[in-house]
């Protein structure tokens, strides 16, 4: 007797269809719906609903904008209020009762020094647009055109922020080496490495013969997110900080991903006390909506009017949103939350690389957090390059395939992760700063039955032994 399939479920149904249209019609760009195929139809905190009935514990929380996870009351509800006024939605770069209560929420959460003499910029709604609104700023003030950036930087995805990425080939971008542990580039790590990479800045810059284009500004990350979850030394910022200082060279600070207590400070520049003439905000900002600004040092303040603009500067919604979102975490004290529950989560991680070898190395800050993997048995030649100690051996190769294996295991088990880093090979989470101890108990028990499961199905074959 022939045996027949199960008929689909309607959820199943419309969860594919929704699927196969989007693979028809969307553009080959598109990334996340790649490797995360599911149908979000209903959201509230960490917890996502898919079309098919599933349920997901979202610890990529659209990639770090929602600081307070999906759907959270005091962001609704400041929604509401908005819609309920009658209030117009967009106004441009007018003044309004609710830019202004953003504004002020904004300033508030801002080193004091800082915000007593600042400026905002309403930009585009995207981290991307502030970034470019932050170049031109510099350009502008300065008169000089140079960019020094930092390899393993991502600013975004428009011509100006590609080149400082590293995306895009530009003359006027002097790249320079970003400190880390695990894979530094100078082959000691630690102190001493950081310590390299800013002497090797400042030889560049007093180098009549460096080739340096005249620099405008310094535009870093605090912690380089896309580029895996590397927190800058707070001794290298600081150093950063007076290099530039002492070469009047406007300091920008990419705050889009680690903004609004992510690392375990309201803004991550405050980690080794320094003040930035630049603050580059999205994501969080916006409580879930687009929105986008810079915040600058009000010396810099020389544009003409309208001399950077964009129609949907003026996003009532979500600045209604983000002032409620930015009064919550700082009222609530989310961030100390972060730094504390943050080092709890990284502790356990590096706990399991005892019984992982396949763990190369955890970090990160607050809820900001990496878990590289790695091919232990295909290791680099241990001759030190790349050792974090003279003699030592160099860290293995990334392994993106088991990374993305990972990344299958954990949304096989209803666990939503985001992978990063220089070789695709570090498992990145972001999960909202309102996570309980219980919720992240339970990501960590799925994450690391996920490393199990990708461990054991690795290919026998898979390299000569």
């Amino acid at each position: 007797m022939a045996v027949t399939e199960p008929a689909p479920s309607a959820t199943t149904t419309v969860h594919e269809g929704i699927l196969r249209r989007q693979s028809m019609r969307e553009s080959a760009a598109r990334t996340y719906a790649r490797s995360l195929p599911i149908v979000p139809v209903r959201a509230r905190g960490l917890t996502i609903e898919g079309a098919d009935g599933r349920r997901y514990l979202d610890c990529l929380s659209g990639a770090g904008t929602l600081a307070l996870g999906h759907n959270h009351p005091v962001v609704l509800e400041a929604i509401k209020k908005v819609l309920d006024s009658g209030a117009p939605l967009h106004v441009l770069d007018l003044a309004t009762p609710v830019k202004d209560a953003f504004t002020t929420e904004l300033f508030e959460t801002l080193p004091r020094q800082f915000a007593d003499q600042a400026r905002v910029q309403f930009c585009g709604p995207a981290g991307t647009d502030a970034v470019e609104a932050a170049l031109k700023l510099v350009r502008t003030a300065t008169g000089r055109s140079g960019i020094l950036a930092f390899t393993g930087a991502y600013h975004g995805m428009t011509a100006g922020a590609l080149a400082v990425s590293g995306g895009a080939p530009d003359v006027r971008v002097t790249r320079l080496p970003y400190p880390q542990d695990y894979r530094c580039p100078f082959g000691v790590g630690g102190a001493r490495g950081a310590e390299l990479a800013g002497n090797w800045t400042e030889s560049l810059l007093d180098d009549p013969k460096s080739g340096v284009v005249p620099p405008a500004g310094m535009i870093l990350e605090p912690v380089q997110g896309e580029g895996g979850v590397i927190p800058g030394p707070d001794s290298w910022m600081r150093r950063m900080r007076k290099i530039t200082a002492d070469r009047s060279i406007p300091l920008i600070a990419d705050e889009v991903q680690t903004g609004v207590g992510r690392t375990g400070a309201f803004w991550a520049v405050e980690h080794s006390g320094i003040i930035p003439d630049v603050m580059v905000m999205s994501k969080a900002i916006g409580g879930s909506l687009p929105l986008a600004v810079i915040v600058y040092r009000s010396e810099l303040d020389c544009w003409e009017p309208g001399a950077h603009a964009g129609t949907f500067r003026g996003n009532q919604l979500a600045m209604a949103a983000g002032a409620a979102t930015l009064a919550y975490v700082r009222q609530n004290r989310l961030a100390e939350r972060a730094a504390d529950l943050g080092a709890r989560m990284i502790a356990r991680l590096r706990g399991l690389a005892a019984d992982h070898p396949v763990i190369g190395d955890v970090r990160g800050r607050g809820l900001m957090i990496g878990l590289e993997l790695v091919d232990p048995e295909a290791a680099e030649a241990s001759n030190g390059a790349n050792a974090v100690a003279p003699g030592a051996a160099a860290p293995s190769p990334a392994d993106p395939v088991l990374a993305a294996s990972v990344q299958r295991e954990c949304l096989a088990r209803g666990l939503i992760v985001e992978l990063g880093g220089r070789h695709a090979g570090v498992v990145r989470l972001l999960p909202p700063l309102t996570l309980t101890d219980e919720q992240a108990e339970a990501v960590l028990d799925r994450l690391a039955d996920a490393l199990t499961a990708a461990e054991r199905a690795r290919p026998e074959n898979r390299r000569p032994h």
